[in-house]
C-alpha cells in the first residue's frame, strides 16, 4: 500500500510542477505569444477533432459504398458460360 501512494504522490508532484511551470511560461509572455498560443490551443481543442471526425465518416461512407459496389459486381458476375 505504501507503494501505491508513494506513486501517487509522485505523479501529483509531477503534475504540480509542470502546472507550476506552465503559469510561470504564461507569466512571461509578451501578449502576442499568449494570443498565439491561444489561437493554436484552440486550434488544437476545436478544429483538429473535428476534421478526424469528419475524416472517420467519410472513411465510413467509403468502405460502404465500396462494399456495396463491390457486392452488386459479384451478384452479376458469372465466370464460366456454357457456350451452345
Amino acid at each position: 500500500m505504501d507503494k501505491v501512494t508513494s506513486l501517487f504522490n509522485e505523479i501529483f508532484e509531477a503534475f504540480m510542477r509542470t502546472l507550476r511551470f506552465g503559469v510561470g511560461l504564461i507569466g512571461r509572455m509578451s501578449p502576442q505569444a499568449l494570443l498565439g498560443a491561444a489561437l493554436v490551443l484552440a486550434f488544437i481543442c476545436s478544429i483538429l477533432p473535428l476534421a478526424l471526425v469528419l475524416f472517420a465518416v467519410f472513411l465510413l461512407i467509403k468502405l460502404a459504398v465500396g462494399a456495396f459496389v463491390i457486392g452488386k459486381r459479384r451478384q452479376s458476375y458469372t465466370p464460366y458460360k456454357d457456350v451452345e
